[in-house]
């Protein structure tokens, strides 16, 4: 049993498909396939269960689970330990993100920063993509996480992940019967949808502009919990990412696919401002990401950890 594979098993764990977890891992499908194969050899036992749309971990792959992260955890730790023995690293270091990204987690990144480096001064911001990228630009914050490809300019920017937007009904509503919908489908229906300052309201404008879709924004939120709950309440449907429909707090909710091929993806990406302090290249590499190969369309999807 070897590091990588327990790492593998994570990521397919937490993604629910071997092209996300791959990718995740920075690794070829077939790469990922074959160590996780190689691991239920060694054990004797199907570590996930696999069929055409998803994967799912087995009663054998919930028992190793938990100690596949403790093992990864650990690792993750020793490393913290050696670095932050052999690197100084003083200054500040002011970060922004938007609220639930997903693809990416501020709170435990900044925790494992800190113990790497605890002599930065840390500073964090939360608000939406738009006014993230303004500071960004201003020289306000050093890096920001961001669900926005619009107005970046010239901050440096690597692309995290992304996901496709899906439409999110409560039970009930004459979509919910169906698992995909047209965009004609949309037209006059009462949305719920965030502040323009959220890079998800942009896009959401955009892709309804494009299909011709005039559609009834009935509340305006600032707080993915708060659109849940007004779905939940049969007050309106919403134009989501991914990861907000698979959360405990949509539980109840039916999630309706847009046809794939004018679907549009919620991109992620970490932007760094041009004149930015040393330490947002050393948080980008706690996140593993090369701040090397950023770029101002964004580069290659990468990891979103170790």
């Amino acid at each position: 049993m070897e590091l990588r594979q327990l790492e593998y098993v994570v990521a397919l764990a937490d993604e629910g498909q071997f092209t996300r977890a791959a990718a995740v891992c920075r690794v070829s499908q077939s790469g990922l396939s074959a160590a996780i194969r190689s691991l239920e050899e060694e054990l004797c036992s199907p570590l996930f269960a696999r069929t055409t749309r998803r994967v799912s971990l087995t009663e054998a792959g919930r028992a190793l689970l938990p100690f596949a992260r403790a093992a990864v955890a650990q690792v993750a730790a020793g490393r913290d330990a050696v670095i932050q023995a052999t690197h100084s690293l003083s200054g500040r270091l002011r970060v922004g993100a938007e609220q639930c990204l997903g693809l990416v987690d501020v709170p435990p990144l900044l925790e494992r920063f800190h113990r790497r480096y605890p002599l930065v001064d840390i500073s964090f911001t939360q608000a939406g993509s738009h006014d993230l990228v303004d500071q960004v630009h201003e020289g306000l914050l050093d890096v920001a996480f961001v669900a926005t490809t619009e107005h970046l300019g010239v901050v440096n920017s690597i692309e995290i992940g992304q996901r496709p937007v899906v439409l999110l009904v409560p039970a009930g509503h004459p979509l919910a019967g169906s698992t995909t919908a047209q965009w004609s489908d949309l037209g006059e229906r009462e949305f719920i949808d965030f502040k323009e300052s959220w890079g998800v309201r942009s896009l959401n404008d955009a892709a309804c502009t494009a299909q011709g879709v005039e559609r009834r924004i009935r509340f305006t939120v600032d707080d993915i919990h708060t659109l849940l709950d007004l779905i939940h309440r049969g007050l309106g449907i919403a134009l989501v990412p991914q990861h907000v429909a698979e959360k405990p707090q949509a539980t109840g909710l039916v999630r309706v696919c847009l046809p794939p091929a004018l679907t549009p993806m919620w991109i992620v990406s970490a932007i760094t401002s041009v004149n930015a302090a040393a330490s947002a290249g050393r948080l980008l590499e706690t996140l593993g990401l090369d701040g090397s190969e950023s770029r101002t369309a964004g580069a290659r999807r990468v990891s979103a950890g170790d």
